[in-house]
């Protein structure tokens, strides 16, 4: 893989950094404490407020894993192991990079 293509996937990888960057700051306020006073809110609409702060807790946990494949995927180009599979060894198609810069198979190992 060339300077250019590198350059490329790792604008590609920056930019996907960032939107979840964007998505956490976002979604903090639906991970806060759901307040359970009786008084305040209804039986259904504290079910539907715990409902939502799961939801969001489990979309920062995607966030968190989607985070550490790109930052390996940022740690594979400085060592030079960017864009070849990690069980045979053979390039990954940039189709596949391009659609999931971190991915570490190919698509021959990843269908097993």
């Amino acid at each position: 893989m060339n300077e250019s293509e590198l350059a490329r996937f790792r604008a590609l990888i920056t930019t996907r950094l960032a939107a979840l960057d964007a998505e956490d700051s976002l979604g903090e306020a639906g991970q806060a404490t759901v307040e359970l006073d009786q008084q305040a809110v209804g039986r259904l609409s504290r079910m539907d407020a715990l409902q939502n702060q799961a939801m969001a807790q489990a979309n920062a946990a995607r966030r968190k894993v989607e985070r550490t494949r790109l930052h390996a995927a940022l740690a594979r180009m400085e060592e030079g192991e960017f864009g070849y599979c990690d069980d045979c060894g053979d390039e990954i198609a940039k189709g596949r990079l391009e659609l999931d810069p971190a991915a570490q198979l190919c698509i021959d190992c990843a269908t097993g």
